[in-house]
């Protein structure tokens, strides 16, 4: 299944792969965890009929390089993402942001004063608490969980992966989600970026959600098991001028589960 990033940033943290096709208004698609900009491949194909779409991978995700002792945090990613920009030269973009890329957007708008044209949060790690009961366990546990032989490693990214989705995924789709967490580099990987979650990196913001100046849209699956509907609620709560839409037949990862369905709300939520 064909999706390469061409580029790459030379960032603090490491080889960062992104790329950038179509024409028009800048479109950023930030992906989450332990995803990659592969999850959005539908949606970026659709938007590139009007739009200029750029999509890269977290440090330490995806393609992007892993390597012993990387900083793969919140406030890392936030970096990374703050230069990225500079170094592509896009200003003031509309940011389409998952998962844990909602709180890297989030940290750059309010603490690197990076301006959006508008902002749309989709099930965003944003408001504590965060993270499954899985996620929480291998964060306290990583080192444990890092030295499993790597036929049980896989195993575990499989079936932790298959529950983002509230319907089955299909199989090419989750082994093309699964391969960067395999391998010498990608299983430390895997348990790096969980280990180094923490939630005092929404925590530094979560009081100043209200001064975002842009136009917000907040999407949720309705079958989240990961980041629950309470969650998207309280985002709302703290954003007064955000408008909340729920996606139907949705779990965490909604690009998979109902493309369609996300697709429409970001293109008319881009077009207003």
């Amino acid at each position: 299944m064909g999706w390469e990033l061409a580029e790459v940033y030379e960032s603090p943290h490491g080889k960062v792969r992104w790329d950038s096709f179509g024409e028009g208004p800048d479109v950023v698609l930030m992906h989450g965890t332990p995803f990659s900009s592969f999850v959005w491949r539908d949606v970026a194909n659709a938007l590139s009929a009007r739009y200029r779409v750029h999509l890269w991978d977290m440090a330490g995700y995806g393609t992007s390089e892993k390597f012993e002792g990387q900083d793969v945090s919140l406030a890392a990613q936030q970096e990374v993402f703050t230069g990225l920009l500079r170094h592509c030269g896009v200003n003031e973009p509309s940011v389409i942001a998952h998962d844990f890329g909602g709180a890297v957007s989030l940290r750059s708008a309010l603490l690197d004063g990076v301006r959006y044209r508008r902002l749309a949060l989709l099930d965003a790690v944003s408001v504590r608490p965060w993270g499954s009961d899985f996620f929480r366990l291998v964060n306290v546990n990583a080192p444990v969980f890092a030295a499993l032989p790597p036929h049980l490693h896989e195993s575990l990214v499989r079936g932790y992966l298959a529950t983002a989705a509230h319907r089955e995924l299909r199989p090419d789709v989750l082994d093309r989600m699964v391969e960067p967490w395999l391998g010498e580099e990608g299983q430390p990987a895997f348990y790096r970026q969980i280990a180094q979650a923490d939630e005092r990196y929404t925590g530094e913001i979560e009081d100043r959600y209200g001064d975002l100046d842009c136009p917000v849209l907040i999407g949720w699956g309705e079958e989240d098991s990961w980041l629950p509907a309470d969650r998207g609620r309280e985002l709302a709560r703290r954003i007064p001028q955000a408008r909340l839409e729920w996606i139907p037949r949705a779990g965490h990862l909604v690009q998979e589960d109902n493309p369609a369905r996300v697709t429409a709300l970001i293109t008319e939520f881009l077009a207003s």
